[in-house]
C-alpha cells in the first residue's frame, strides 16, 4: 500500500508538471474599494478548484499557469460585499474589481485571531462543507476529518459514533486545541474534547482549519501538536430551510433539521438547527441515542455586530470503552465486557443500564466593532454547563472500598458484594475571550487574550447493594472539586519585507492556576494546587511568488500542563508528581499551484522535552504513573496533492512518512516468580523506541467523478501503517496496518422554484476490511518471560447509508 500512495502522489506531480508546461495564460487585475484605495491583501479565488492570490500593496493580483477557458473568481475583503464574477480567458485577461463596503458587518472577523491566513508560515489545511459531500454525515467529527494529513481516527464502538477520537502526527487528543469561534472546547481537566457530546456539530460549521504543529497562538488548552479551529455559519441573508434524513447498518438514522429566517429588517437574522443520531454500533451492548442543537442570532449595523450562539448536546451510549480482551478478539470481534455478569444460576447476563449519559450547553456571546482604518475590536463571553454520569454493575466487591462496612449488617461469612453505582460529573467553564485586529495594508496585527474559570464536582452515588443493610440509595462515597483558572495574552504581527516575502511574529504569555481537593473513588485524597506561567513564542517567513509557487519555514515553542488524571495517579507520592511539558517545532513548506494541480510538500521536526508517556513506572501509593522523559522527538514529511484534468474529474491525496521515537527509553514491570508467586519491580533499558500510537505512515487518496449532470462518484482509500500502543515496540503489543475504502454515490438535483435535492448512497469499509483502529495494553514477566494483555478496539465491517435531503 505503501508503494501505491507513492505511486500516486508521483503521478501527480507528474501531472502537475505537464500542466505547467501546457498552461501559461494569466489572469491579472486590481481589486480597489472605495475611492478607488488599493485594497492590499484581498483573496481572489478560482471557485472550481479552491486555489487562489492574495492581492499585493497595491491592490494587483495574477493568476498565473492556466489553461484558456472560463473561470469562475470569488474576490473578497474584511468589510466588504464578496464579489462573483465570471472570467474568459484566452492567453491574458486583465480585470479590475471594485469592491463596496458591506452595509453591515459580517461574522467571520469573529474567528480570524485564532486561525491562520493566506500568508502565515504554518502548515494548516480548511475544510468546508462542500468537501464533505460525499462522507457519511452521522460520523463523529474526527471521521468526518478522516482524508486530512496525518489524521488517524479512532471509534469505541466500531461505527464512528459515540466516543470517537483522533491522533494528528501521532499526537493524542489531549494535546490538540480545539475552538469553536474562537472559544475553547476542550475539557480543561482532561484536556480532551468529548465529541459524542455535541454530535453533528458539522452541520452547524461553516468551515474548519487544521493546523498541524503548534501552529499559531489560540486560547484554551495548550497545542501541543495540532490545533482544531471551527468556525460556526452565519445565518443566510435569505430565508430558506434544510432537512436531512439517513439510515444505514446497524439501526443507524440520522434526523437533521435547519431552518433560517434571512435578513429581518436589514439588521437581524437567526438560524435553528436539531440534529437526531442513533445506532445499535457493532460493538455489542455499545448504542447510542444522542441529540443537539444550536440557535444562533446575528444582529449587524456598518461597525458593529452582535452574535449569540446556542448549542446544546445530549448523549446516552452503551459503555464500550473497554475494548475487547486479546484472548476473545479472534473468536467474537464485537464482544462487550462492560456489564457482564454472572447470576445465581451461573448464567451469565448484562446489565442493561451499563450507560454513559451527559448533557452540555454552550453560551456564546459575541460583541465586534469596526473601527476607521480596518481594525476591529471582538469581545466573547461564555459559558459551558455540563452534567453526567456513567453507569456500572460491579460484583463481588470489597464494601471497605466504598467506606461502607459499617452500613451493612454483619455477616463473616459476606466478605464481598455485587453493586451499582454511578460515577458524576458536574461542571461549568465560563469566560470571556477578546482580540483587536488590524488587516490590511503590507501590515497586519493582532492583539488577543481570554481568560477562563473551571469549576467541577467529580462525585459517586451507590444505586444499589446485594446487602445493603441500613445503607440508603443514592449513597454518595466519594466527592472532590477541580478549580482550574487560566489567562491568557499574545500578540501576532505579519508584515511584508517585499512584495513577494512576509515575516510573522507570534508571541503568547500563558499563566495556569489548578487547585483540586477532595477524596476520589477509590477514597485517596487528591488535595494538590499548581501553577504555570509559560511564555510561547512563534516566528516564520512566508513567500509567494504571485506565479502559483509559495513557501514557508516557522519554529514554534509551546508548553503543557499534566492533566488531572497525571496528577491523580501520582497523589500521595510527592516524588511522582508530573512536571511540565516543553515542545519546540520546527516546520517548512513547499507548495506549486496551477489551474489543474496543486502540490505541496511539509517538512517538520518537533523535538519535546520531559514530554509525559507511559513507562510502567509505579508511584509508592501503588498506582501506574505517567512519566516525564528528557528527550523525544517527531519527524516527518508531509505530501499533498491535487489534479483535475476536467471538468468532471477531480483527485486529491496525502501522504505522511514520519519517525517519532523517545531516546535513552527506561521500561518498568513486574516479575512474578511462579514457584512461590512473589513479586518483584524490575525495569530494562530499551535505547530509542517508537512513541505509542506513531503510524510511521498515513496517507489518503480520494477521486471524485462526475459522469453526468448532477451524478457524482467518490471513492476514497485511507492507509494507516502499523503502530504499538507500548513504548516497547513489542510485536506482541502492535496494531497491524490497515486500509479502508469507502464509496459515495450522489445525486444533486436543483430546482429553480422548489430548492434543492440531494440522494445519496453510501458504501463503508467497501473491501470489508477487519481492521482495529485503537487498543491499549501492557506486559508483566512471569520467570522473567515475557506476558502481554491487552483490549482491542475492532471496527465494523462492510456497511451502508443511504439518504436524503431538501432545502428551499
Amino acid at each position: 500500500m505503501k508503494k501505491i500512495l507513492v505511486s500516486m502522489f508521483a503521478l501527480l506531480t507528474l501531472a502537475g508538471m505537464i500542466s505547467g508546461q501546457r498552461s501559461a495564460s494569466t489572469i491579472t487585475g486590481r481589486i480597489t474599494g472605495n475611492g478607488g484605495m488599493p485594497l492590499a491583501g484581498a483573496s481572489v479565488i478560482i471557485v472550481e478548484t479552491g486555489t487562489g492570490v492574495a492581492a499585493d500593496n497595491d491592490g494587483r493580483f495574477a493568476l498565473r499557469n492556466l489553461r484558456d477557458g472560463y473561470y469562475n473568481l470569488r474576490v473578497s475583503f474584511t468589510g466588504y460585499d464578496p464579489v462573483d464574477t465570471l472570467v474568459k480567458l484566452n492567453d491574458l485577461a486583465v480585470i479590475d474589481i471594485a469592491l463596496s463596503e458591506a452595509p453591515h458587518m459580517t461574522g467571520e472577523v469573529i474567528i480570524r485571531s485564532s486561525r491562520a491566513g493566506v500568508r502565515t508560515p504554518m502548515s494548516h489545511t480548511t475544510v468546508r462543507p462542500v468537501d464533505l459531500k460525499g462522507t457519511d454525515m452521522s460520523k463523529d467529527m474526527p471521521f468526518l476529518l478522516s482524508l486530512t494529513p496525518s489524521v488517524v481516527e479512532t471509534s469505541d464502538a466500531g461505527t464512528g459514533i459515540g466516543y470517537t477520537s483522533l491522533r494528528i502526527r501521532g499526537t493524542d487528543a489531549s494535546r490538540i486545541n480545539i475552538t469553536i469561534d474562537g472559544i475553547p472546547l476542550n475539557d480543561p481537566e482532561s484536556q480532551q474534547v468529548i465529541w459524542v457530546d455535541l454530535p453533528d456539530l458539522v452541520s452547524s460549521a461553516g468551515s474548519i482549519q487544521i493546523q498541524r504543529g503548534v501552529g499559531t497562538s489560540t486560547n484554551g488548552a495548550g497545542a501541543f501538536g495540532a490545533s482544531v479551529n471551527i468556525s460556526t455559519m452565519t445565518p443566510p441573508s435569505e430565508a430558506g430551510a434544510s432537512a436531512d434524513i439517513s439510515y444505514g447498518s446497524f439501526n443507524t438514522s440520522r434526523v437533521m433539521a435547519k431552518v433560517w429566517t434571512g435578513s429581518v429588517g436589514d439588521r437581524f437574522n437567526m438560524m435553528v438547527r436539531a440534529s437526531g443520531i442513533r445506532s445499535d454500533g457493532y460493538i455489542e451492548h455499545s448504542g447510542a441515542d444522542i441529540r443537539s442543537a444550536m440557535v444562533s442570532g446575528v444582529w449587524s449595523a456598518p461597525s458593529d455586530l452582535i452574535r449569540f450562539n446556542v448549542i446544546t448536546g445530549h448523549e446516552k451510549t452503551g459503555i464500550s470503552w473497554w475494548g475487547v480482551p486479546a484472548g476473545i478478539l479472534p473468536v467474537n470481534r464485537r464482544y462487550n465486557p462492560a456489564g457482564e455478569y454472572v447470576d445465581a444460576d451461573g448464567v451469565t447476563r448484562y446489565y442493561e443500564d451499563e450507560t454513559d449519559v451527559y448533557t452540555q450547553n454552550h453560551y456564546h456571546l459575541f460583541y465586534t466593532h469596526l473601527f476607521p482604518r480596518k481594525v476591529s475590536l471582538n469581545t466573547g463571553l461564555h459559558l459551558t454547563t455540563g452534567l453526567g454520569y456513567y453507569e456500572e454493575q460491579k460484583s463481588d466487591i470489597r464494601p471497605a472500598k466504598y467506606g461502607i462496612e459499617s452500613f451493612l449488617p454483619y455477616d463473616p461469612a459476606i466478605t464481598s458484594t455485587d453493586i451499582v453505582q454511578r460515577k458524576w460529573l458536574d461542571n461549568l467553564f465560563y469566560g470571556a475571550v477578546w482580540s483587536v485586529l488590524k488587516q490590511g495594508g503590507r501590515t497586519d496585527w493582532i492583539l488577543g487574550g481570554a481568560l477562563n474559570r473551571y469549576d467541577g464536582d467529580h462525585y459517586g452515588t451507590i444505586l444499589w447493594l446485594k446487602h445493603p443493610g441500613n445503607l440508603d440509595p443514592g449513597y454518595e462515597w466519594y466527592r472532590n472539586n477541580g478549580l482550574k483558572d487560566e489567562l491568557n495574552v499574545y500578540g501576532k504581527i505579519n508584515t511584508g519585507l517585499t512584495e513577494s516575502l512576509n515575516v510573522f511574529l507570534d508571541l503568547q504569555v500563558r499563566y495556569i492556576s489548578y487547585l483540586f481537593r477532595g477524596p476520589d473513588d477509590d477514597l485517596s485524597n487528591l488535595g494538590g494546587s499548581h501553577r504555570f506561567l509559560f511564555f510561547n513564542p512563534k516566528t516564520g517567513l512566508f513567500w509567494n511568488n504571485g506565479s502559483g509557487s509559495e513557501a514557508f519555514v516557522s519554529v514554534a515553542v509551546a508548553h503543557r500542563e499534566p492533566t488531572r488524571a497525571d496528577y491523580r495517579d501520582a497523589a500521595g507520592d510527592p516524588a511522582a508528581t508530573p512536571g511540565h511539558e516543553r515542545l519546540i517545532d520546527f516546520e517548512g513548506g513547499y507548495t506549486l499551484r496551477s489551474s489543474l494541480t496543486a502540490l505541496g510538500v511539509n517538512l517538520y521536526y518537533m523535538t519535546y522535552h520531559d514530554q509525559l508517556v507511559p513507562t510502567g513506572r509505579i508511584s509508592s501509593t501503588g498506582r501506574t504513573i505517567m512519566t516525564n522523559v528528557p528527550e523525544s522527538y517527531r519527524a516527518g514529511v508531509e505530501l499533498s496533492g491535487s489534479y483535475r484534468p476536467s471538468s468532471f474529474v477531480k483527485m486529491k491525496m496525502n501522504l505522511t512518512l514520519s519517525r517519532s521515537r523517545i531516546r535513552h527509553f527506561r521500561n518498568h514491570f513486574f516479575n512474578y516468580n511462579t514457584g512461590d508467586w512473589s513479586e518483584e519491580y524490575l525495569f530494562s533499558d530499551l535505547g530509542t523506541v517508537d512513541i505509542a500510537y506513531s503510524p510511521r505512515i498515513t496517507g489518503s487518496a480520494e477521486m471524485e467523478l462526475n459522469p453526468f449532470k448532477h451524478f457524482s462518484l467518490n471513492l476514497n482509500g485511507k492507509y494507516v501503517g502499523k503502530q504499538y500502543f507500548d513504548n516497547t515496540m513489542s510485536t506482541d503489543r502492535q496494531i497491524r496496518q490497515y486500509f479502508v475504502g469507502n464509496l459515495a454515490a450522489v445525486y444533486d438535483l436543483k430546482m429553480k422554484k422548489a430548492g434543492e435535492l440531494t440522494l445519496r448512497f453510501l458504501v463503508n469499509n467497501l473491501f470489508n476490511a477487519r481492521y482495529v483502529n485503537n487498543a491499549y495494553g501492557g506486559m508483566w514477566t512471569e520467570d522473567r518471560v515475557e506476558k502481554t494483555w491487552a483490549y482491542y478496539f475492532p471496527q465494523a465491517g462492510i456497511n451502508y447509508t443511504a439518504g436524503i435531503s431538501f432545502s428551499f
